[in-house]
């Protein structure tokens, strides 16, 4: 394999903010990934719907990455109105990247730990390299120890010592990350925004300052 492996960020991004960025930038320096496409969700099948709109979530998700040439924003499911699946999602990228490719799904620890319950959930590792990330205080050993038998059975045989199998190999591999402790939540920030509080340390400037002009986009 020649070509660096790739990320996928997906998620509501309802808004986007800098704790999404934060875990886009140590996925891309610690696994040397060429890119990290942020993929905001449609119709997300797992919960409620967004409150702003697809085109007000994937142009703040625009503004956000403009400024890293290795960040790029994928619509391919935002205007979707069926239920979004991440099977069919990397199904889609892996047939337009070619068979070679090594595709990383991003993936937060407490997300990775009910990945049992998702649509043909055992599908997603022929697809794409799994990528955990997880916080200090927060081991991705304690969420396995507690979770479905069959994906701590997954997690036990796909596990990799080092992101250096991403590099190796198209997909099929667990590789866990630890990144820095950045609590923010989405649904702070549009409380702070309806109380009309400063959000400018929480998300990108070019965000805080569309939602500004903007306000319908949080409330």
């Amino acid at each position: 394999m020649n070509a660096l492996p790739i990320g996928i960020l997906g998620g509501t991004f309802d808004p986007i903010h800098n704790g999404h960025m934060r875990l886009a930038i140590e996925a891309q320096e610690q696994c040397h990934l060429s890119e990290v496409h942020f993929l905001p969700s449609g119709t997300p099948p797992h919960r409620s719907a967004p409150h702003a709109s697809a085109s007000d979530r994937l142009h703040m998700v625009q503004l956000a990455v403009h400024s890293n040439p290795a960040f790029l924003a994928d619509q391919r499911e935002i205007y979707r109105e069926d239920a979004c699946y991440t099977v069919d999602t990397l199904a889609a990228v892996r047939n337009e990247l070619g068979s070679h490719q090594s595709i990383c799904l991003l993936l937060g620890s407490d997300a990775f730990a009910q990945l049992h319950t998702w649509h043909r959930w055992t599908e997603l590792f022929d697809l794409a390299h799994i990528v955990v990330m997880q916080r200090p205080g927060q081991p991705l050993g304690n969420l396995m120890a507690k979770t479905d038998a069959a994906l701590l059975r997954e997690y036990t045989s796909r596990l990799a010592p080092s992101p250096k199998v991403l590099h190796e190999s198209p997909s099929g591999h667990i590789v866990v990350l630890s990144i820095p402790a950045l609590e923010i939540s989405s649904t702070d920030i549009r409380e702070r925004c309806v109380a009309g509080k400063n959000i400018s340390s929480l998300v990108p400037d070019s965000v805080a300052h569309y939602i500004l002009n903007n306000p319908y986009t949080t409330c």
